[in-house]
């Protein structure tokens, strides 16, 4: 891929989350894209606001962040068994955008999370939030990174050869979901 747009969502808001550092580590093994992270921080889904003021700027933005970009890695976190509030809310506010900007787009979703199974649960339900979208969501490999804190070096790099080559193996099928 030349100069094609990756975009990344991280369902962490915390700078350094190892959320954030995964969905790094997949635009740098992607290879060559224009790498955009998207800033999830957004207000509440509130339909009264929705009514009385329209849809947020900032939402606005991530939408079109997301028609514009050719593929999407999507990276969250696992909190009481499920993904983050912070990303079901992105998720939620850019549904009510129509027509769906996801329709087709082809998307990678992993996990980072203290536990040993890498947030498999919320990755899990993750994947079923992406149904109404009509992505292209890739099947594998599963992208579960288990005792997250300790799997990056100080470089932001994934320490492990079995993730490195796990998220390898899921950035060449996502770049071969954007050829095809």
């Amino acid at each position: 891929m030349s100069d094609g747009l990756l975009l990344g969502l991280s369902g962490s808001l915390r700078t350094e989350s190892v959320n954030r550092k995964l969905v790094r580590e997949a635009a740098r093994l992607y290879g060559p894209a224009r790498f955009i992270e998207a800033d999830l921080a957004l207000p509440l889904y509130d339909g009264d606001v929705e009514s009385a003021e329209g849809i947020p700027p900032a939402v606005q933005v991530l939408v079109d962040q997301i028609e514009a970009a050719e593929a999407i890695v999507i990276s969250t976190p696992e909190y009481n068994k499920g993904p983050s509030g912070v990303l079901k809310n992105a998720l939620d506010w850019v549904s009510r955008v129509k027509p769906v900007r996801w329709a087709d787009k082809p998307v990678a979703v992993m996990s980072a999370a203290a536990g040993r199974a890498g947030g498999e649960r919320a990755q899990l339900i993750l994947r079923t939030f992406m149904v109404p979208f009509r992505a292209r969501v890739m099947a594998g490999p599963e992208m579960h990174l288990a005792n997250a804190a300790n799997q990056f070096g100080e470089d932001g790099q994934l320490t492990s050869d079995q993730y490195l080559r796990t998220l390898q193996e899921l950035m060449d099928g996502l770049k071969a979901e954007v050829a095809r």
